[in-house]
């Protein structure tokens, strides 16, 4: 035991000079190393705190892929939290420790890394998973990471992982291998770092195909590097002769990589010796003309393959590709690949819809997601190129990929929802039949609210009964049951479905409990469905009971009935109206003919921005302003019709209005509690509130008075109150 504890210390203290002399050398190179010299004594220190059994070095792993990260030249923090994650993944209590000790934005990294991890574990063997759900899993890696180089830095642990393939079962490896070339690969290739993505290839390939592997590996007869270091020589000579053709041109070059020249073969159908790309060098010039000019250095230089010729520059391709592509027979005899093109070619060919991933994995366009992965791809570009990285991390706070979120089904599959998508339009995209039988909804394995907002990452399963039925408030865009247009048509498409009579009594019910909710139950249906355009009254009312009617165009009709019908009654009661202009108070009210009176809100019918108003002219108190279909002004217009003035609300006013709401429900404990809470959520202010008791059938009717600043707030705060367990009516009070 004593012995094993001493080997257990001394794999733990061996690297000590490593990475002191690693730390030297990235000081060197201008890296701030203060956080990863922190991270490494803070990493040394846990693992002399904690038992060797309980949990094994990861010095390592850990060291290997902040190696990664240093060649990729990504920043301290980066470095840093891949030395101290796997620690905190393994021992989650340690994550408030790596907060205060390293900061909240390295926590956050961590944080991340641990719940990118957790995802991964969840979506199982992807093999056989078709291309679009495997594309949805590789955005929902991507849409997950609020910071970008959450991604950057598990790429760099899925490589040192495939590093060191041998150690695990032979299943664990497939499964690891086939996971990299179905999502981290392709995501490595639209990021840019290519260098990455070849290596997670071939690795990934040697372990599904090992024959394979080593029949091309022995074909190229060549190691890598040689490879690289002929292709070096080659663009050497290249740059030379084209600089005396005074063609300014970017040459770059790449010797293809064993997977890229496998998957060639099986795309194309062509044998080794047909693969003439096997090494690569691409020309990138400013003009068109000097793409023909390159070209006929290269030709001047080297014999060429006359049937390896392919202009895309006159000839695009489908996609939009251009470029030219030739072969020649280099140094030594051996075939090279060459392509030219302009640098706006290159731009398109690389992040636009000729991109190359797009035409190799026949990926559907999503213009959208492009210019974010193009986004991302630039600021990892940009990083070689600053110093302060401050603004360069502010900018890879990822909010580049919130207007869409990834949601796991229970079998792992990813549906791509809008943002704000709830449950219910979750359950209306897998199938319209389990949106209607829909009653309720789990979270990872949570009960919540069928209105909840899903947020990337999460997995739901929904509730369903056998004879389940969509429920007309979905449809109510102030209760925020249904996000998508698509969700929110299935449902009001079943209520068009059902029997015309059937509709017709369900939309007059609806109408006139609306109706009578905000004060408007004097209003004719007959002339409502007139002004919204249907020739019987029997079409409207069935419109309603459909849902296809929203209560806001409801609301706007009967304002819009008011106002055409308000200068025609006025003059009715008053029938010398004054012609003055208009006069502007501080009330929010325009008083027509009257001069610049005194204006105040009648207590009687509270008028809101919305209402049809009409004014009468007190003794003493200036104008009071009624609803137009109030009580006590349709008396006194009987009595006294030169008293009424012709006012409207002022658009420009932003102010706020007292109306009186009545509640009739079961006196339960929490109810008022509940209703007020309503009223802070949509930030409205209650003036005064008294209540009455029926103790004979326990209901509780409460008088609650709150400003508010236009009909269509009190129609929304209407609506949530009458949504609250055990309320029975709830409507707008008219004296």
């Amino acid at each position: 035991m004593v012995t094993t504890e001493k080997q257990s210390s001394s794999a733990i203290l061996q690297p000590r000079h490593d990475i002191d002399a690693w730390l030297q050398r990235l000081a060197a190179d201008g890296t701030e190393i203060e956080a990863i010299r922190r991270a490494c004594a803070w990493l040394e220190d846990v693992h002399q705190r904690q038992s060797p059994k309980r949990n094994p070095s990861y010095w390592e792993p850990a060291f290997s892929v902040a190696n990664i990260l240093v060649d990729l030249r990504l920043d301290h923090e980066s470095i840093a939290a891949a030395l101290v994650y796997k620690m905190a993944q393994s021992t989650p209590a340690l994550l408030p420790e790596i907060e205060v000790g390293f900061g909240a934005r390295l926590a956050t990294l961590v944080k991340g890394l641990t719940q990118m991890n957790a995802l991964t574990g969840t979506l199982g063997s992807t093999s056989a998973q078709k291309a679009p759900q495997v594309e949805g899993v590789r955005k929902m890696l991507l849409a997950m990471a609020q910071d970008a180089r959450v991604v950057v830095i598990k790429l760099a642990e899925r490589l040192h992982e495939l590093r060191t393939l041998h150690s695990l079962p032979l299943e664990a490896q497939q499964h690891l291998a086939r996971e990299t070339l179905d999502i981290f690969a392709p995501l490595a290739n639209r990021l840019g770092i290519w260098k990455m993505k070849w290596e997670l290839e071939d690795l990934s390939f040697r372990c599904l195909e090992p024959r394979a592997y080593k029949d091309l590996a022995v074909r190229l007869a060549e190691r890598r590097i040689d490879r690289e270091r002929y292709i070096e020589r080659f663009m050497e000579r290249l740059q030379v002769e084209l600089k005396h053709a005074a063609i300014d041109a970017k040459i770059t070059g790449r010797p293809k990589h064993i997977f890229g020249i496998w998957r060639k073969m099986k795309r194309t159908g062509q044998d080794f010796h047909e693969i003439y790309d096997k090494r690569a060098v691409r020309i990138l010039v400013s003009e068109i003309s000097h793409c023909y000019a390159a070209l006929s250095v290269v030709y001047s230089l080297w014999p060429y393959l006359p049937d390896q010729f392919d202009d895309y520059i006159a000839t695009p391709k489908e996609n939009n590709y251009r470029s030219i592509h030739t072969a020649v027979i280099g140094p030594e005899e051996k075939v090279i690949e060459v392509q030219i093109r302009t640098h706006e070619m290159h731009q398109q060919a690389e992040l636009g819809i000729a991109a190359h991933w797009r035409y190799k994995d026949k990926i559907p366009e999503d213009p959208s997601f492009d210019l974010k992965i193009a986004w991302l791809r630039q600021l990892l570009e940009w990083k070689a190129e600053v110093i302060d990285n401050t603004e360069w991390l502010d900018q890879l706070k990822s909010d580049i990929f919130q207007d869409r979120v990834y949601i796991l089904t229970p079998r792992g599959k990813v549906l791509d929802l809008p943002q704000g998508a709830t449950p219910l339009d979750f359950a209306y995209h897998i199938h319209t039949e389990i949106g209607h039988q829909c009653r309720g909804a789990k979270v990872n394995g949570r009960i919540v609210p069928l209105s909840y907002r899903l947020n990337t990452g999460e997995q739901v399963e929904i509730l369903t009964v056998k004879k389940g039925r969509p429920s007309r408030d979905w449809i109510n865009p102030h209760l925020g049951y249904l996000k998508t247009r698509k969700a929110r048509s299935k449902v009001q498409q079943w209520f068009r479905q059902r029997d015309y009579g059937r509709n017709v009594a369900d939309g007059r019910t609806s109408l006139e409990r609306e109706l009578k909710r905000l004060g408007y139950a004097a209003v004719g249906q007959d002339k409502l469905a007139q002004q919204l355009n249907y020739k019987r009254t029997d079409d409207l009312l069935a419109a309603i009971g459909r849902g296809d009617i929203k209560p806001s165009k409801i609301i706007n009709a009967v304002q819009a009935i008011f106002g055409h019908d308000r200068s025609s009654e006025t003059a009715a009661l008053n029938p010398t109206p004054n012609t003055a202009p208009r006069q502007h108070t501080s009330s929010g009210i325009r008083v027509q003919g009257v001069g610049n009176l005194v204006t105040r809100l009648a207590r009687c019918c509270h008028p809101v921005p919305g209402d049809a108003i009409i004014g009468y002219i007190t003794r003493g108190y200036g104008v009071t302003i009624h609803r137009h279909d109030c009580h006590k002004v349709l008396t006194g217009a009987n009595q006294c019709p030169e008293r009424l003035a012709e006012v409207s609300w002022d658009i420009d006013s932003h102010g706020s209005y007292p109306v009186e709401v009545q509640i009739i429900a079961f006196n339960r404990y929490g109810l008022l509690r509940d209703i007020t809470t309503v009223f802070s959520n949509e930030k409205l202010t209650v003036t005064t509130a008294h209540s009455h008791l029926n103790k004979d059938d326990h209901t509780a009717t409460l008088f609650i008075t709150f400003e508010i600043p236009d009909i269509k707030t009190l129609n929304r705060a209407l609506t949530r109150i009458q949504q609250l367990p055990d309320v029975f009516q709830v409507r707008r009070t008219i004296y």
